[in-house]
């Protein structure tokens, strides 16, 4: 298992304001599909968001790769100093429908060596 980078805290504030940008559909992001943010320990996080997010083509169930692909590089295109995990998917969240969720955190120091 590849050792993960150190990851700096942020203030609450500021990673709500990221998020609020990400899972909107509007520039203003002012309609938001994120319902909470959870922090861990290691200064990580994991974005819990309605799946209403994902527009799913007719009959399709599931967010297809390239929908989560396009969300994290939206992550990137937003901080370029973002660091996404590889897992992501549904959870359980107390609504009637699974949420999805997508883990991250703020590198601690410049990828590539550069601090």
């Amino acid at each position: 298992m590849q050792d993960l980078p150190a990851f700096a805290p942020r203030p609450q504030g500021a990673v709500m304001a990221y998020l609020r940008t990400i899972f909107s559909h509007d520039a203003a992001g002012k309609i938001t599909y994120l319902i909470r943010l959870e922090t861990r320990p290691d200064n990580s996080y994991r974005a819990i968001f309605d799946p209403a997010y994902f527009v799913l083509a007719e009959g399709q169930q599931q967010p297809s790769r390239s929908q989560w692909n396009t969300l994290k590089k939206k992550m990137k295109r937003h901080n370029a100093g973002v660091f996404i995990f590889k897992q992501h998917g549904e959870i359980s969240c107390g609504q009637a429908q699974p949420c999805c969720y997508v883990d991250f955190g703020f590198f601690a120091h410049e990828p590539g060596g550069r601090d």
